[in-house]
């Protein structure tokens, strides 16, 4: 996995309030580039973390519940965004092209988010965020699933923008996989736009 800096747990003092080594692990999402964009030819430079992903999400998922679907909780919407991807703190970002198994990656990401909520008081409340996420478990987690894909065809076409070539297969994935109204035209225009 590329990262900007070494893992930042390896930077934590040996005995710390368990909110200071939380802080610590979710740093390591601001250190990790999201690899598919790499992976595509996006410099290091250029290159959005996995932090940078969550938090658009998060905002996206917020925002686009607020306006257009009220029939959704949006702090729960907004929350199952900035959990979505916590895992990566210790699984890091596993692309296709690194061969693991779907079963291989679940597992391996459930393990991450135990390991990262260990330490609080009650470890399992967190867990179930990412859990809802993961198994898409409400209308809430379903809604952000689509968006964390909006959020990933919004930022090809950035880097599109940005003179990058060789992303069609990023627009070509979304299309069919996203049956909420409310993103279509959001979708349309980004597609016009190319």
């Amino acid at each position: 996995m590329k990262t900007k800096n070494e893992h930042t747990t390896r930077l934590l003092p040996q005995e710390i309030h368990p909110i200071t080594e939380l802080f610590f692990e979710y740093a390591q999402l601001k250190n990790l580039y999201r690899q598919g964009w790499l992976e595509r030819g996006v410099s290091e430079k250029d290159c959005e973390t996995v932090a940078e992903h969550s938090f658009g999400v998060a905002l996206l998922s917020y925002i686009i519940a607020e306006e257009y679907r009220p029939d959704l909780d949006s702090s729960r919407v907004m929350r199952l965004g900035l959990f979505h991807d916590v895992s990566e703190i210790y699984a890091g970002d596993i692309t296709p092209k690194d061969g693991v198994s779907l079963e291989d990656k679940s597992q391996r990401e459930y393990e991450a988010v135990k390991r990262v909520f260990s330490r609080l008081p009650n470890p399992h409340k967190y867990v179930n965020i990412w859990l809802e996420f993961e198994k898409h478990a409400s209308p809430e987690a379903k809604f952000v699933s689509q968006i964390d894909r909006l959020e990933m065809v919004l930022q090809a076409n950035l880097y599109e923008r940005m003179n990058y070539a060789g992303l069609d297969e990023f627009f070509s994935y979304i299309q069919g996989r996203t049956n909420c109204p409310e993103l279509k035209p959001i979708l349309d225009d980004i597609l016009k736009s190319r």
